[in-house]
């Protein structure tokens, strides 16, 4: 309530995220493939994760949920380990269709001529679509079933649970692409579903704050020892490690009162939101700073491009809260406004 208090407000809940399993196309997460930074999640690369973020928007433009996006992302893991690949099963394993022709699988999801064009199995957007076409004709009650099942049914392949080994990874990828905790099971592929955080960062809650990095929190708010000196200090802030160059976004409306680089040559930008409120963004390079002293940002909009200026041993976004000119614990701070800080 202290927090709620200084910034004039009552801090409450937020309860317009739907359950994972639900469907509608507002329920749907979203990436865009030209945004996915140069980053690895799952032990999968960047080329990987792009035809990841095709596969994800192809299930939102369908108006599919969460569930049946990472069914996708799953099922072309399990197919071509996410590689747009332009040969298959008879050239790798010599396997046969039932009426003894060559297979022709091709693309992320090995599809046949039957599903469409080369041009069109290749590509990667165009592919995910007719997989979901087919998923949403094939298996209506797939909210009943695992997600494997869903894909075997899909697919038609040998083995029904070839899928099960990559749902994990595909929860990470595609929570870790988009920046929702989308509530799935990541333990053992159940149909259960779960709850969303529906704070996608860069998007705006109904408290108006927003995330201001995706990517997993790498240090927390504290002392510790400084990693390039080597002596106790005060860690004045939250790490967020969302990669090189990722996006980082205005925790809520402000005036950017600081653009530059301090004293230890870390480049900083801060944002005053009023009622004593300050935060700041570091370790960016002036490349990637991309809002100037005076400007008005809005909540959610991109200000700047992680970076590892300074006191930094590797690219991340070092993010600090300050009330009255003093430094807060972010993570408590922001969980108060309705944001959680990292993955």
């Amino acid at each position: 309530m202290f927090i709620g208090m200084l910034l004039g407000f009552v801090v409450v809940g937020v309860e317009d995220c739907t359950p994972a399993g639900a469907t509608g196309p507002n329920t749907s997460v979203s990436i865009d493939p030209d945004s996915v930074p140069q980053t690895e999640i799952a032990g999968y690369g960047h080329e990987q994760l792009v035809n990841a973020a095709h596969v994800i928007q192809a299930g939102k433009n369908a108006g599919l949920n969460p569930r049946d996006q990472t069914i996708g992302v799953m099922t072309a893991m399990g197919e071509s380990s996410l590689r747009n690949i332009d040969y298959g099963d008879w050239e790798t394993g010599g396997v046969t269709n039932p009426n003894g022709s060559r297979t022709t699988s091709i693309g992320l999801f090995q599809q046949q001529d039957g599903w469409g064009s080369r041009e069109e199995r290749l590509d990667p957007y165009i592919s995910s679509t007719k997989f979901f076409q087919a998923m949403t004709q094939k298996v209506p009650d797939r909210e009943s079933l695992e997600p494997t099942i869903v894909a075997h049914r899909t697919q038609v392949n040998a083995d029904p649970y070839h899928y099960e080994r990559f749902w994990d990874g595909a929860v990470q990828i595609v929570e870790g692409l988009t920046g929702v905790k989308t509530g799935l099971n990541p333990g053992d592929g159940s149909a259960s579903g779960g709850t969303c955080d529906p704070i996608i960062p860069g998007g705006v809650n109904a408290q108006g704050w927003a995330a201001p990095s995706a990517g997993p929190r790498t240090s927390p708010f504290g002392v510790r020892i400084h990693p390039i000196y080597g002596t106790p200090r005060l860690h004045a802030g939250t790490d967020l490690g969302p990669g090189c160059d990722s996006p980082i976004w205005a925790a809520q409306n402000g005036t950017v009162t600081f653009r530059g680089f301090d004293g230890s040559g870390n480049g900083v930008i801060a944002i005053d939101h009023g009622g004593s409120v300050t935060t700041r963004y570091l370790h960016m390079y002036d490349s990637g700073m991309l809002a100037n002293v005076g400007d008005k940002v809005k909540a959610g909009q991109q200000i700047a491009r992680v970076g590892s200026s300074g006191e930094s041993t590797a690219c991340h976004l070092h993010f600090e809260v300050r009330v009255n000119g003093e430094n807060v614990d972010p993570e408590p701070f922001m969980a108060a406004v309705g944001i959680t800080l990292g993955q």
